[in-house]
């Protein structure tokens, strides 16, 4: 949910300090939000609610899936302009609440700059999910999907363990920053091979009903949606860049896992 409306504004101050500490914490929600999955809307609209309630006149934010631009007016006739560079982005709906319900409270009773930054902090060390939790879904979720799919239980054993690998490959090139088309594309072909190897040793029946388990966790709907809902609210630059680069991760997906299979099935 978007913060609520604001019940009071902080005083306002001429110190020009205090006013780019203050922009650069707003800009840092604004980050937290748009790196973790928030539509463009919903960061335009928290971020436009926390400048008016720390005493600026007006705010001017424009964002895209790459960029946050954000020019405020103080009361004394200054205007301040900082812009966020957003480098990589991921879907954590978790973080997206925290930062909602931190929004809220700010609305409703704003804190100075040290609690300010010392609050956006503590949202960027909360711990994420554990990894082996999250390695567990991802063998989880594969095994269900093939099984849905028609396969067999050796099918989703397989389709588990391409999982487990698939995981791993997506942590590591994470780690190395590795474009996220690039790595879906090369994650995609490990997948892959690992199949083609499973299926060859007998762990596995139907290599595509393995694939398809896989496939289903790579496949980028909460961003193409997110895009859709962008384009809908009339952030029309914002929804073609995401459904683009959406489209461009599916193809990757699609082109990795066809050229291995291909190659040792044709």
């Amino acid at each position: 949910m978007e913060p609520s409306t604001p019940a009071r504004a902080a005083s306002p101050t001429a110190d020009p300090a205090r006013n780019e500490a203050v922009l650069s914490c707003i800009l840092d929600m604004g980050e937290l939000l748009l790196t973790s999955g928030a539509e463009v809307m919903r960061v335009e609209d928290t971020i436009s609610r926390l400048c008016a309630v720390y005493g600026f006149s007006k705010a001017d934010v424009f964002t895209i899936t790459s960029s946050i631009v954000l020019t405020v007016h103080t009361p004394e006739g200054r205007v301040i302009t900082q812009t966020r560079r957003i480098m990589a982005r991921d879907t954590d709906l978790g973080r997206v609440e925290r930062v909602n319900a931190l929004s809220r409270s700010l609305c409703a009773r704003p804190v100075d700059v040290p609690r300010f930054r010392q609050a956006v902090g503590g949202l960027r060390r909360a711990p994420a999910y554990p990894l082996q939790a999250q390695c567990a879904m991802y063998a989880m979720i594969s095994a269900a999907f093939s099984i849905f799919f028609g396969g067999t239980f050796s099918d989703a054993l397989a389709a588990a363990c391409s999982g487990v690998l698939l995981f791993a490959s997506l942590r590591f090139g994470a780690r190395l920053r590795l474009n996220s088309i690039l790595l879906n594309l090369l994650s995609s072909m490990l997948a892959a091979l690992a199949v083609v190897a499973m299926v060859s040793l007998g762990l596995g029946q139907n290599p595509d009903k393995i694939t398809i388990g896989n496939i289903m966790l790579l496949i980028p709907g909460i961003a193409f949606t997110t895009s859709l809902r962008d384009m809908i609210s009339g952030d029309t630059i914002s929804g073609l860049l995401g459904i683009s680069e959406a489209i461009l991760k599916a193809l990757a997906i699609a082109i990795g896992f066809a050229v291995v299979l291909m190659h040792f099935w044709r």
